[in-house]
């Protein structure tokens, strides 16, 4: 189910691994409880992804390349369904205790058995033709503003508002089918700073000094998150004399952009000498992260990526799947950044925030 090749930790994770990292940001269970009974928080992430199972089914069933989708759309929602219930009554089923890689697995499990490989592709495509359509005019936006701090704070807040493109929120599905998104409305309508984790004035000091040569970065969903949120701050990087690698999923799951995908789209924003607007994309690789979920765990990482990532000095993680979910507290031995918009209600009440606040936390390493 996995890429092919055997995935191996990722090489700037802070060592020992074993006492130093744990993928999973929300504990769901401690060591002192009954290990045959659910906990409240297992609970009620259950539920969460219980929520989901209507979205989900809506979009296999409109799967023009499964044969008979509908029929398997049904089965797919009974039988993610069933396992959820049993996951309720003992949360050792199924290679549990849960936490949200396992639950995330079990679904995308679920749908690959029935032949459902990318449930999502209708829509990834659709807003990917959209976001590229504006990205120009997104990008011009940017080089117009003239002091580097407030440029800076105007490409992060185009990643958050090009984050809220998350088909896996059920809220966001909602909102998302009423209007689509807009936007430069979205960069305006940001919870106010300070943001629930704000360490952009920190940020803001270190990238006046230009330090990173290599910037590695962990993308999340297609459309608007990619062209109009990610790439706009990686050419930013790019112009400024960093390398950057953008890491993407070998496989599809939700609305996240595949390295495949994410290929494509590049190409499709170089002009004809091959430039993102006026940039070199010389100094621009994409690696495929060999990870298949939503979520990331950094002990399984592709060989291709912890090779091109070993001398880099910068990390982030964007999205709330791999920044905030999973790997929040994840300590490296460079520089790091999580960054991307609290969409569930579960995650705003662990931070102590506000539903669509923003997190930005950035961890300096001293050389």
């Amino acid at each position: 189910m996995e890429s092919a090749s055997e995935l191996v930790e990722f090489p700037l994770l802070l060592t020992p691994i074993d006492s130093n990292y744990r993928a999973c940001t929300i504990p769901y269970r401690f060591p002192s409880d009954n290990p045959r009974k659910p906990t409240p928080t297992e609970i009620s992430w259950i539920d969460l992804f219980l929520n989901s199972i209507p979205s989900f089914k809506k979009r296999a069933e409109s799967d023009t390349s499964v044969p008979d989708a509908a029929a398997k759309a049904e089965k797919f929602a009974q039988r993610y369904a069933d396992i959820l219930e049993d996951l309720k009554k003992d949360p050792e089923s199924h290679g549990g205790p849960p936490d949200c890689i396992l639950l995330c697995r079990l679904r995308e499990l679920v749908l690959r058995e029935l032949g459902f490989r990318d449930i999502f592709k209708k829509v990834k495509d659709e807003e990917n033709a959209k976001a590229i359509s504006l990205s120009e005019n997104v990008v011009h936006l940017n080089d117009a503003i003239e002091d580097e701090g407030k440029r800076l704070e105007n490409l992060v807040r185009g990643i958050f508002a090009g984050n809220i493109f998350d088909l896996g929120s059920a809220q966001l599905v909602e909102v998302f089918s009423k209007d689509g998104m807009s936007f430069l409305a979205s960069c305006q309508n940001l919870v106010p700073r300070p943001w629930v984790i704000d360490d952009l004035d920190t940020f803001k000091l270190k990238w006046s000094k230009n330090p990173w040569k290599k910037v590695i970065i962990f993308v999340d969903n297609s459309g608007a998150d990619i062209i109009l949120g990610i790439m706009p701050f990686a050419r930013e990087l790019l112009r400024r004399g960093s390398q950057v690698v953008l890491a993407a999923n070998d496989l599809p799951s939700i609305n996240d952009v595949t390295c495949s995908e994410l290929v494509e789209i590049i190409s499709k924003l170089k002009d004809e000498d091959g430039q993102l607007v006026g940039v070199s994309t010389s100094n621009l690789l994409i690696a495929n992260s060999g990870n298949d979920l939503p979520v990331i765990d950094l002990t399984r990482v592709s060989q291709e990526l912890a090779y091109l990532a070993s001398d880099a000095d910068l990390v982030t993680l964007e999205g709330m799947g791999r920044g905030i979910e999973t790997n929040l507290y994840a300590q490296f031995k460079c520089d790091s950044l999580k960054i991307g918009m609290v969409k569930h209600p579960e995650v705003a009440q662990f931070l102590g925030g506000r539903l669509y606040d923003c997190v930005f936390k950035y961890n300096e390493v001293s050389s």
